[in-house]
């Protein structure tokens, strides 16, 4: 298979993936300090100088913390939409105008062997988007910092043959936990992060009869548990018919260390 990836970082921490195909080699997001992203390539024996640029998701220190320090070393672009750029010209420091390029909601751009899908999300930043990576009828789904998975989000992600999903938080720790309330109640919002209970819910309507590698990702540290985010995305699975480990196989995504570089 053609369509490789690796989730080189993902939580509140930092958020980062690596997609590959054999033409065309892309960074989404770079959530930690350039230094960072770089040892988490050395794991996966990939070099950054090899990169054909850099998507970004939203504006959010923890997806841009990187961005600007890689551009800069390696001459990369960077695609995202108007309003993030606006909303991250700051944080990101000089970046050449050769280097900026707009990627809208909605669009579909060809780089290559690679096709490439926006769609928005429900988060509270400008204009929050994820994508969708199209390689030799191949599909990989990247859905995270969502307060809720929509109809159309769920249309644009089904059949996937691989997702990176978000099961940010176990409601009942978060609930219970030691956050102030207003941010208990942004994070619970719609615009805020979906649950393990309701990431397995939306994955139970996107899944399709083939097999599928779900990734979960941008777990709290604080209010969630690798453990208890895979059993209960398992559980709900179960319960609407899934066979985990034939027809789903569940894996956990690390704040610190990348995940194998996997086909699609």
């Amino acid at each position: 298979m053609s369509l490789r990836f690796s989730v080189l970082a993902s939580g509140s921490t930092g958020n980062s993936v690596y997609v590959e195909t054999k033409n065309q080699r892309f960074l989404i997001d770079a959530g930690l300090s350039g230094k960072k992203i770089e040892e988490c390539f050395k794991k996966i024996d990939i070099s950054p100088k090899e990169l054909d640029g850099i998507f970004v998701t939203h504006e959010h220190s923890d997806h841009i913390k990187g961005v600007g320090i890689l551009a800069r070393k390696y001459n990369l672009p960077i695609y995202a939409n108007k309003r993030t750029w606006l909303a991250m010209e700051k944080a990101l420091g000089e970046i050449s105008l050769d280097q900026r390029f707009h990627f809208e909601v909605g669009e579909v751009k060809t780089f290559a062997d690679l096709d490439v899908e926006s769609f928005g999300v429900s988060h509270d930043a400008a204009e929050p988007m994820f994508f969708t990576f199209h390689n030799n009828n191949r599909k990989l789904a990247i859905v995270t910092d969502t307060g809720y998975v929509s109809e159309r989000i769920k249309g644009i992600t089904k059949g996937a043959n691989a997702f990176v999903f978000e099961s940010n938080h176990d409601m009942d720790m978060l609930r219970m936990g030691k956050y102030p309330w207003n941010v208990k109640r942004r994070i619970l919002g719609d615009e805020g992060h979906v649950s393990n209970v309701d990431a397995g819910l939306a994955l139970a309507e996107i899944l399709s009869d083939d097999p599928a590698d779900v990734y979960l990702a941008h777990l709290s540290l604080d209010n969630n548990m690798k453990e208890l985010a895979k059993m209960t995305v398992h559980q709900t699975l179960e319960e609407k018919g899934f066979e985990i480990g034939r027809q789903v196989k569940l894996y956990d995504t690390d704040p610190f260390s990348p995940t194998p570089l996997v086909s699609v």
